[in-house]
């Protein structure tokens, strides 16, 4: 599910700022930006991401910040230095040019000089990020569970309207074998034939057709996918990829009942029932 959290922690004269922003994906996905102080705890702020997320894009922006009153310092690459001096005189003896550097130049050169903050040991800012990472998730977790709830009502409804056709597909299914009777025995009138209409295998053959077209058991587990999604539905536990094999189920049996029943009623109906399903199966890829 989509959400954004900010977290906040300081110790001694450090402060870190975190911000977690949160979309949605099947799988669970960590993008982290850290700053090359903190590099070294990215598996740990990894770590403490997916305990807490199972599923979705979640991007981690951390930043480092020294409230005292040391200023930055300037580095500077001596060795470097040397190597960019001693590069211009190699090309001033190949080019039989004169080329001379200026302090200004050495300034304009990359990787010479750069500003460096207080230096700052890792470890000892773990605990420190990993505290504000963890205000963080829990402010994303706040957003995330009111748009749970939005879901979840959304999903009950179209629940109760996949319960409602199933109720509705129950009582039609009584009259299929006996509309196949109708018509086999239409049938063999209009045929010309000589047929006894109470001949046994005529007989056999619709038993047999009633059997092939019952569809009380895929009724019965649709009820019990209903409860079990339900059940799901009020679990604190993360439970999408639960959900999304029950749709996975929900559209087996509603195909067994459409492809046995033969019926344009109860066709109707399972058509109904699985864009209704298909509607589920979208929001469920939001739920963790």
């Amino acid at each position: 599910m989509t959400g954004f959290g900010r977290g906040e922690a300081t110790v001694d004269q450090w402060k870190i700022n975190v911000e977690l922003s949160g979309v949605n994906r099947k799988q669970i996905d960590v993008s982290v930006n850290l700053p090359s102080a903190l590099v070294e705890l990215e598996g740990d702020l990894r770590r403490t991401v997916t305990e807490s997320i199972s599923r979705g894009r979640v991007t981690v922006r951390v930043n480092l910040e020294h409230t005292g009153n040391r200023a930055a310092e300037l580095a500077f690459d001596e060795e470097l230095a040397r190597q960019y001096i001693e590069a211009a005189k190699t090309l001033s003896a190949l080019g039989e040019i004169e080329t001379r550097l200026t302090a200004a130049d050495l300034f304009r050169a990359p990787g010479l000089f750069r500003l460096e903050d207080s230096e700052v040991d890792a470890s000892d800012l773990r605990d420190t990020l990993l505290e504000a990472v963890g205000d963080g998730l829990n402010r994303l977790s706040e957003m995330q569970t009111q748009e749970g709830e939005h879901l979840r009502a959304d999903l009950i409804a179209r629940l109760n309207t996949i319960e409602e056709e199933a109720r509705q597909i129950a009582e039609l299914s009584p009259k299929v074998p006996a509309a196949h009777r109708e018509n086999l025995m239409k049938r063999l009138r209009e045929s010309g034939l000589e047929v006894d209409l109470d001949d046994d295998r005529v007989l056999k053959e619709i038993g047999l057709f009633a059997d092939r077209c019952d569809i009380s058991e895929e009724l019965t587990r649709i009820d019990s996918h209903l409860a079990q999604f339900r059940t799901y539905l009020e679990n604190d536990e993360p439970v999408g990829r639960s959900l999304d094999f029950l749709c996975q189920e929900f559209n087996r049996e509603l195909n067994t009942i459409g492809s046995k029943a033969n019926d344009a009623d109860i066709a109707q109906g399972i058509v109904r029932s699985k864009t209704e399903l298909e509607k589920i199966r979208e929001q469920v890829q939001n739920v963790q």
